[in-house]
């Protein structure tokens, strides 16, 4: 007998109540992230809200590179967790999400720069974190066809191997996320613009959208690009300068790399996708703006630095080139916690380079926030009080690629 099943949507359409527990504002992997783990802790009158569509902001302009490599104390266990979480989501999630453990290389061109890798592998090995120091020997055999440039400027002196680093498609990240947002019970709804945020006795009590009036207990800011404007509306001030960050692809080449490479020194990071394209980018723009246009100036920088380290890229065609918006605190480091003097009002924002290589923890974590009132131990260091009480997290170093220059 042929059977017929219904088709499952991946998520539901759905109209906007007048109230709910939690409104997050942003439906990109942070927002859907929170949302998915506060669904795991039983609260789900819960309602995304985005002003475009699904994933359509930064979680859409993403190189995706999951990596826990990182420079400081606090920085290593947060983002070595999240890659433990990307390790295991697309059987938690029951979604493919293409996760490719590929590996990475931060090559060294300089004494300088061999020192600072070092000090960085180190710090990783402490804290158990599987990454250490290779030569250009070794460099060269998990990457033939990259030039170590012996006998020319900037020569590879040196690599940080951190082989539990890989790649993951970005929207099915969003989909599965998104998936099991809607199978918990919360709401996604898109083309919703948030444009105020009411308050009384110094607590949130709901917001003004587009669409209407919504009441609610807690408010999350987990925006990109537009998280100094949302915190604005609460007249909070946010550490937060916003720049643009450029990347593209190359037309499909037949494997010839299967490792992600990063050098500082030369501000770009290659890596080439299941599908034979090599997605090439490097360091923000070094000017604030909101402007998402890609420039060709940066494109002949990236593709010159990207043919210096591989010579076999001097011919090939650039398919298509995009960019997104960063943003960038003072130290590099993300803003997680409650807002001080608002009550209610969640910050997940200022996530610069490396967002969404952390949206598993960090959703965990603030969901962790709103469901107990007590932050986590693990998202503590990144409360914006840190700024005013003098304990920085320096994790610039540990983005070299992507920094201001």
């Amino acid at each position: 007998m042929l059977q017929i099943f219904k088709k499952e949507k991946m998520w539901q359409k759905h109209s906007l109540k007048d109230r709910y527990d939690v409104v997050i504002i942003g439906a990109g992997v942070h927002g859907l992230s929170t949302a998915y783990y506060l669904g795991k802790l039983g609260i789900t009158n819960v309602a995304l809200l985005d002003k475009g569509y699904l994933g359509g902001g930064g979680s859409g302009r993403t190189t995706a590179i999951i990596r826990a490599n990182y420079l400081t104390p606090q920085g290593i266990p947060f983002f070595a967790e999240s890659v433990k979480l990307y390790e295991h989501l697309s059987q938690e999630l029951g979604y493919n999400i293409l996760f490719n453990q590929m590996g990475r290389l931060d090559l060294a061109h300089t004494d300088s720069a061999v020192f600072g890798l070092r000090m960085r592998t180190e710090f990783n090995r402490i804290l158990g974190v599987d990454s250490r120091l290779i030569g250009p020997q070794e460099i060269k055999r998990l990457a033939p066809a990259m030039d170590l440039r012996e006998g020319k400027d900037l020569p590879i002196m040196a690599a940080m191997y951190h082989p539990p680093a890989g790649v993951v498609r970005h929207d099915a990240v969003v989909w599965g996320y998104a998936r099991g947002v809607g199978r918990a019970g919360a709401e996604i709804h898109p083309h919703t613009e948030v444009v105020g945020i009411k308050r009384e006795n110094g607590r949130v009590t709901g917001l003004q959208t587009s669409r209407g009036d919504i009441k609610a207990g807690v408010v999350v800011n987990a925006t990109a690009g537009w998280c100094s404007t949302i915190a604005k509306m609460v007249d909070l001030d946010l550490p937060i300068t916003t720049h643009p960050l450029q990347a593209f692809v190359t037309e499909p080449l037949k494997p010839f790399l299967d490792i992600s490479v990063s050098s500082a020194n030369l501000h770009v990071y290659v890596y080439q996708t299941d599908r034979g394209e090599v997605v090439v980018g490097g360091g923000v723009d070094p000017y604030s703006a909101y402007s998402m246009k890609s420039s060709l100036s940066m494109l002949e920088e990236l593709a010159k630095h990207a043919v210096e380290l591989f010579p076999c890229l001097r011919e090939v065609k650039a398919l298509r080139q995009w960019a997104g918006l960063c943003d960038m605190t003072p130290d590099y480091a993300p803003i997680m916690g409650e807002a001080p003097g608002v009550k209610g009002f969640i910050l997940t924002c200022g996530w610069g380079t490396w967002g969404f290589k952390a949206a598993p923890v960090a959703g965990k974590g603030i969901a962790q926030l709103i469901a107990t009132g007590k932050t986590p131990d693990q998202i503590a260091p990144f409360s914006i009080s840190r700024f005013s009480h003098g304990r920085l997290v320096n994790e610039r170093a540990a983005a070299p690629a992507a920094a201001i220059h």
